[in-house]
Parts: C-alpha cells; structure tokens; sequence
C-alpha cells in the first residue's frame, strides 16, 4: 500500500515538473515575441531606422536587387538617402526634383511609376542615366510615401524597387511596395511623435537647470554682492581693503553677467512655444523665489512671432523681474503681453519704492543690451519711473520685419 503511494507521489510530481516546464517554456516565447515587438516598436520611433529599414523590406519583400527611399526636402525635391543593395554611391543623396526622373514622376502625379528599362524609357526624363548606368539600375518602380493628416494627403518621401536586368513590374509588385510606402508613412509619423516628446523632454530638462542655476547661483552672486556693497560702507580708511573689494565687486559682476547669458542660453525660446506661457512661468518663478506677488494678464491674443523675437520679449521679462528682485523693494508686480501697433508689447510693473534699475549699479548694461536687441528688430524697449513710485518696463517688436 505504501509503495502505491510512493509511486502515485512519484506520478504527481513528474507532471507538476513537466507542468512547470510548460508554463516556463511558454512564458520564455511570450517574452521573446514582446521582446521582438518592442524592437520592432522602437524602430519605428526612430526616422532613420524606419526608412533605412523599409529598404532593407523593400528588397527582400518583392525579391528585387536593390531597394531605396527618398525623402522630400523644403524644395519639394526627393534626396535619396537610404539604400539597400547597392553596389556603389552613385545615388546616395542624389535630389531629384519634381517631375525629372522616375522619383520627380512620382512626386508630380502622386501615384506610382514603373519602367522595364530606365535608360530607354520615353516615359521619364533622363538627367540621372549616369547614375542608374554607374548602379547598373535597369528596370524600376516608385511609389509615393503619404502622410495623411485629415482630408489632406501630402508626399513626404519615396519608396522605390530596381532590378539589374530588364523586367516588367506587376500590379502585385506595385500593391506590395504601397503597403510598404504605407507602413512606413505610419513609422515616420510615430517618428515624429517620439521626436516631438524627446524634444520636449531636452527642453523640461534645459528648463530645470535653467531654475536651478537662477536659485542657486544667481541666489549667491545677488548675496555676495550685498555683502560687498555693505563693507563698502563699513571700511572707509582703509584703502588696500577698498582696491580688494572693488575688484572682488568687479569679479562679482562678471560672473553674473556670465550667468545671465548661460540661463539666456538655457531658455531656448521658439516660435511653436507660445509667447505667454513662457511669460507666466518667469512669473511662477519669480513669485515662488521671491514671495511677491506677480500677476501675469494677456490683455488679448497675439500671433506666433519667430524665435528672434520670441526670445527678446522673454528676455524683456525676466530682466523686468530681476530688477524688480533685486532692486524695487516691490509689493506687487503685473506682467501682461498684448498687441499693441501692430506688433506684441509685453509689460512689467511694479509698485515698489526703490530706486529705478536704470540707475542700479550693474543692471543698465542689461537694459542697453535689450534696446539694442530691440533696434535692430525695428522694436524699443523703455523703463519709466510712475508718478505713485513703482517702475514700469515695455518692451515692443513688430510683427514682421521692418524695412
């Protein structure tokens, strides 16, 4: 009777091993296919791994010689960058523009081409022989790679199959390479929402080290140079101590200055960052830094400006708010952004009882260089005293570009 049991023991742990060593098995090809769907996802996030890969698919999915894409540049013209199977560089990065050539075909009529011998055909334009011939290219296909946004279609690149030898191309081949052209229209579109993040990911990042170094080591230069300025007042006889100290305010001063034009560096303003957010995060800041209250208002919508002026209202600002901080004794400050003769005017006032920051030591130079920036984009930049106390800060570009 024992024995019976050992052996049906024995039967009940051999098919939980064999159990077990299913379930291991299968978990390990689950892994391996989600592993292998990752890659393939990863690819896709990456332009120039899409498109170097529809080639290398291009080739080997239709059992051509050589298979290759082009992209379409700001001319409208295919730049021929991604090849698979080539024998030599006689078509890296040749542009073709629209309607020369197979690719140019293509690009004019927004639908496929094909020819059973390029050099031959009467049906293309022939300014590339030399470089089909220098391939050893004869027979070739080309079909449009669109991105569809909406109703709208556009041509963003190429995809194109060639044999050595003189060939006629199907309606088999030329479905199979438009389901190429289509998988690779979803990566490059997948492409862009990666790039897009990552970009926007550099630029959170840039904007934290851009907070960091202002509460840090501007924090301790604007700390420095109080205390400076302070034992200038103290030590009045001695005057070594005095050379010493106004060469260390000296040094004081040049290390801000250098720190303004990293965290300047830093900001990285554009044109597809709109103005008043950028705005209302200098005022998030300063009032986070400083305890002081500072109310940002868009009187009115404004338009997208490019990255130049972008850039000399967001300066406009934070010089606004650091004078404010280190030299307005200010209760309040309101920052507003509006149009204004037919450009955008951004305002900083405040309500404080210091003396203005044109009259800081170390401080005008920041507003001259403004006014300059302003000038040569046809704009100004002024900072008056109010008549109740308080300073206020404009700054305006116009829209376009002065003649």
């Amino acid at each position: 009777m024992s024995g019976s049991r050992r052996v049906c023991q024995s039967v009940t742990v051999a098919t939980e091993h064999n159990v077990a060593a299913e379930r291991a098995v299968e978990q390990s090809n689950a892994l391996d296919r989600l592993l292998r769907e990752r890659e393939g996802l990863l690819g896709t996030l990456d332009r120039v791994a899409a498109l170097h890969g529809t080639a290398r698919l291009i080739r080997d999915s239709i059992g051509v010689n050589a298979g290759f894409v082009a992209e379409i540049d700001e001319e409208n013209r295919g730049v021929i960058r991604w090849i698979a199977g080539n024998r030599t560089n006689a078509l890296q990065n040749l542009r073709v523009p629209m309607g020369q050539g197979v690719g140019g075909r293509v690009v004019a009529l927004g639908e496929p081409v094909r020819v059973t011998d390029y050099v031959s055909s009467k049906t293309i334009t022939h300014q590339f022989d030399a470089q089909v011939r220098g391939e050893g290219l004869s027979a070739m296909v080309a079909v449009p790679i669109i991105s569809r946004d909406g109703p709208e279609a556009k041509t963003i690149a190429i995809a194109y199959a060639a044999m050595r030898e003189t060939a006629n191309f199907g309606d088999s081949a030329v479905q199979t390479l438009e389901g190429i052209a289509e998988h690779a229209a979803t990566a490059l579109r997948l492409a862009g929402v990666a790039e897009s993040t990552r970009e926007n990911a550099v630029s959170a990042e840039r904007q934290r080290m851009q907070s960091a170094l202002h509460d840090s080591v501007g924090a301790l230069l604007f700390s420095i140079g109080v205390q400076v300025r302070n034992l200038h007042e103290d030590i009045q006889d001695n005057p070594a101590l005095e050379s010493r100290l106004r060469r260390l305010e000296g040094d004081v001063s040049a290390a801000s200055s250098a720190l303004r034009e990293s965290l300047l560096a830093l900001s990285e303003s554009s044109p597809e960052r709109a103005l008043p957010v950028e705005i209302a995060e200098h005022c998030r800041s300063f009032e986070a830094r400083c305890g002081v209250p500072a109310r940002f208002v868009q009187l009115a919508p404004v338009r997208p400006l490019d990255a130049e002026r972008t850039a000399l209202l967001v300066a406009a600002v934070r010089e606004g708010l650091l004078n404010v901080e280190k030299h307005a004794r200010a209760f309040s400050v309101v920052v507003s952004v509006g149009p204004s003769e037919d450009g955008v005017q951004v305002v900083v006032a405040d309500d404080g009882t210091g003396k203005p920051a044109e009259d800081a030591p170390g401080t005008g130079m920041g507003l001259r260089t403004l006014a300059e920036r302003a000038a040569r984009l046809g704009g100004r930049v002024s900072l008056v005293r109010d008549e109740d106390d308080g300073c206020t800060l404009r700054a305006w570009v116009p829209e376009v570009a002065s003649s």
